[in-house]
């Protein structure tokens, strides 16, 4: 038997037993030692998140040690490994185009099917990673960190070129890490200004900015009205959203790594005026979370800072609504299982 964490109901975490996963064939069974919480997990508490049925295990940001894996693997028991949890099918049109993280039969840890908040997990080979020369803390990070590592990625930032990255969470973060290393001159917006200072002391942003009532004029005069060469919106708000069209420069590129459940509207006189490129940024690919492991092990990215709160599995139930607090200034929590 293991320990699990069940979400049964929105706002419901219920530490239950469940019997020790037997891989199947081409499964590695991975002994879960730490487990990220993110955006998604807390939606999923609040009953917000759009997929989602219930009970459900939540937990994708993974990491742990191979406890076994099948014949033919490069794995060894008691290696340190990432998980990249979004299992895809490998046969379908957007599989086929080498576009495995927005495959038509995708089924996400933590989300379509039960995650890693548990002691023991399998997962095809396929999806499991070395974290050679990564701390576990630091192998939990590499699914997040990937996420805006994709984004920048679909971009195709060019050195120098004007970057703003509206929403200053994790994954809006890890969009400026990103879009730093490869060259752009960045902003970071946010109502939130001790989330604009750590993307100042940390990320080494080039600009912050507070929202607010003169957010447009700001960015105009910082830009003189020009605008940006790449916006990334990163805020999960429906309306920050679409006023992040009015930020984007002519011949600019508006990437939305935000997913809501609502639609979004724009002005098209201005959207075709301007040329603008829109970009979906939907997950991450196994590059995306190759070059993250890159950057970590180089000393790029700042794990350390990003890493403010921790916690075990048992004590989640109470920690969560806390960490969900603004005043708890979370930026990564990382529960121990």
């Amino acid at each position: 038997m293991m320990n699990t964490l069940v979400c049964t109901a929105p706002g419901e975490l219920v530490l239950e037993q469940r019997p020790r996963p037997v891989p199947a064939e081409g499964e590695v069974l991975v002994r879960i030692r730490r487990v990220g919480v993110c955006g998604t997990d807390m939606h999923i508490f609040r009953g917000t998140q759009p997929y989602l049925a219930y009970p459900r295990i939540m937990g994708h940001e993974l990491a742990g040690e191979v406890v076994s894996a099948p014949a033919g693997v490069d794995l060894a028991p008691g290696e340190a490994v990432y998980i990249m949890p979004y299992m895809s099918c490998g046969h379908c049109s957007a599989c086929r185009k080498d576009k495995p993280n927005c495959c038509r039969n995708i089924q996400v840890l933590g989300v379509h099917v039960d995650g890693g908040l548990a002691e023991y997990l399998c997962v095809p080979a396929g999806f499991v990673g070395k974290a050679t020369g990564l701390s576990l803390d630091e192998a939990a990070m590499v699914e997040f960190l990937a996420i805006g590592a994709h984004a920048v990625r679909r971009a195709q930032i060019k050195p120098g070129q004007s970057v703003l990255v509206v929403g200053a969470g994790p994954i809006g973060i890890a969009a400026a890490l990103f879009a730093k290393l490869a060259g752009g001159v960045v902003t970071a917006l946010d109502g939130r200004r001790d989330r604009l200072d750590f993307c100042a002391e940390h990320i080494g942003v080039d600009h912050t900015v507070d929202l607010g009532p003169d957010t447009a004029r700001e960015l105009g005069v910082l830009t003189e009205g020009d605008f940006f060469d790449v916006v990334f919106d990163a805020t999960g708000n429906p309306k920050a959203m679409e006023a992040g069209f009015a930020y984007v420069g002519h011949g600019g590129a508006y990437v939305l790594i935000s997913v809501v459940s609502a639609d979004i509207t724009f002005s098209d006189p201005e959207f075709h005026k301007r040329e603008t490129t829109l970009l979906a940024s939907r997950n991450a690919t196994l590059e995306d979370f190759e070059m993250v492991v890159d950057t970590i092990r180089a000393g790029k990215a700042p794990t350390r800072a990003l890493n403010t709160h921790s916690g075990r599995l048992a004590d989640l139930p109470t920690d969560l609504p806390h960490w969900m607090e603004p005043a708890a200034g979370v930026i990564k929590a990382i529960v121990s299982c």
